[in-house]
């Protein structure tokens, strides 16, 4: 597993420097970083092509009927979707969710949109941060395999995707609810044994 952390620090680096450098060599060390990180991934190269699909296409749908009455992001992780974000009222979250199950080819839905109005660019880049932050925890922590668990922040909440083993998820929770500044951790993983 140490070979594989340094393996994807190592891509990350590479991609940034090259990002820095030049446009082509971004999208060339961008799509070897990519194939590194399905290659170790427990979907299928299928389920992830799909996966990318789900969140692109319940996007549109739901920015397409509602436009300003919410802010969604959409993550879709083994074809299980999670909307978080903000909608105008408990209609538009309800309908938000409606256009993501309109999309086809998806497990479950867990809608944590909360009613309100949309937070500010302030608050979505501390949640950046705690993303960030709780990855390299991950990477730091060297218990599991990083890109086994999707992290994603909202509003401080850390929600925990992948498909894992029980200790890997205990092992994610732990590093993720004492990172500074993570109100609430939810798990929606799914289980291997």
């Amino acid at each position: 597993m140490k070979k594989n952390v340094k393996l994807m620090l190592s891509a990350i680096a590479v991609a940034a420097v090259a990002n820095m450098l030049s446009g082509c060599a971004a999208v060339v060390v961008g799509g070897a970083v990519a194939a590194v990180a399905v290659a170790e991934d427990r979907r299928s190269s299928g389920v992830f092509i799909d996966d990318e699909n789900i969140e692109n296409r319940a996007l549109l749908k739901v920015k397409s009927r509602f436009s300003s009455q919410v802010h969604v992001n959409i993550t879709s992780y083994n074809r299980h979707v999670l909307i978080s974000g903000e909608a105008a009222s408990e209609a538009v979250k309800r309908g938000a969710e409606e256009e993501v199950m309109s999309v086809g080819g998806i497990k479950r839905v867990f809608n944590e949109l909360a009613i309100g109005e949309s937070r500010g660019v302030m608050s979505v880049t501390n949640d950046t941060r705690l993303t960030t932050l709780v990855k390299t925890r991950f990477l730091e922590a060297n218990r599991f395999q990083p890109n086994h668990v999707k992290v994603v922040t909202e509003a401080g909440v850390v929600y925990l995707m992948g498909i894992v083993k029980r200790a890997e998820a205990e092992s994610a929770s732990q590093l993720a609810s004492t990172t500074s500044g993570v109100t609430r951790v939810v798990r929606l993983f799914e289980y291997l044994d």
